[in-house]
């Protein structure tokens, strides 16, 4: 490997001890809320697993900042249902002096943010200028951005019903299928030119390979794979695990 080539790590025992020890010194803050939740159990599982990874995790004093450096900090921002309070509690956090000790910095908006309702442009729109202030602002920081996670929409006798007769808006899809079109233009927008996990995927990926899908008036979506959800929207331990193992390794391959 030459001097400016760069290693991806494929999993967690590839990678040497001395990538997590550099990991370690980094300060991290990830903004989220219930389902952030579920990644952070499933991190802290995986580090029980394989203790050479030294996170050390602690939930963010919005008033103090963080007091040490070399911190996995985490904070609930915004409300549910409120996608652009999530971004804005985010930008308020990072704007505080203390935010300047961040070295990598991503927010998650939940399943629950985006139904068939939202203005899926708008919303991307105010994401973007957002993160482009805080970049303006902190330009030593590395920004990661995420996909929505989905949901898993689930087809009862009713949504075949629906479907036989020809119903255009079908309740148990709309809201996934608005998730899907705000995520394609998240991965347009960022994933040539900014780090990019893409949650989504991830969440829909069995261990096969193969997509979790729906079909709606002859397209295909992406949903939250049955296996890894106990409430068709929140993380059971199967999917924390797997969505944090691929997180852990995102940071490690793109740690600054």
């Amino acid at each position: 490997m030459t001097k400016n080539e760069v290693h991806v790590y494929g999993s967690i025992k590839e990678v040497p001890d001395t990538e997590w020890e550099k990991l370690s010194k980094k300060t991290i803050f990830f903004g989220h809320q219930s389902v952030g939740f579920n990644i952070i159990d499933g991190m802290q599982d995986i580090i029980k697993e394989y203790p050479r990874i030294k996170l050390t995790f602690s939930t963010l004093d919005k008033k103090d900042g963080v007091k040490q450096e070399g911190l996995f900090v985490h904070s609930e921002i915004g409300k549910n249902r409120d996608p652009v309070s999530k971004i804005n509690d985010f930008a308020s956090i990072m704007n505080n002096a203390k935010g300047k000790k961040f070295d990598i910095v991503f927010l998650k908006l939940c399943f629950i943010d985006i139904d068939d309702q939202t203005n899926i442009h708008q919303l991307l729109q105010h994401y973007n200028k957002t993160m482009e202030s805080l970049k303006s602002s902190f330009p030593k920081t590395k920004f990661i951005h995420l996909t929505v996670p989905l949901s898993y929409s689930k087809t009862t006798w009713k949504t075949w019903l629906k479907k036989i007769v020809g119903k255009k808006k079908i309740w148990e899809y709309d809201d996934n299928i608005r998730k899907n079109e705000y995520n394609d233009l998240l991965r347009q927008y960022y994933a040539a030119k900014e780090p990019l996990f893409d949650l989504a995927t991830i969440e829909s990926t069995l261990p096969d390979g193969t997509r979790s899908v729906f079909k709606s008036n002859g397209n295909t979506y992406h949903q939250l794979a049955p296996d890894y959800t106990f409430d068709e929207g929140h993380l059971n331990d199967i999917g924390r695990r797997i969505v944090a193992e691929q997180l852990l390794l995102f940071l490690v391959n793109n740690q600054p």
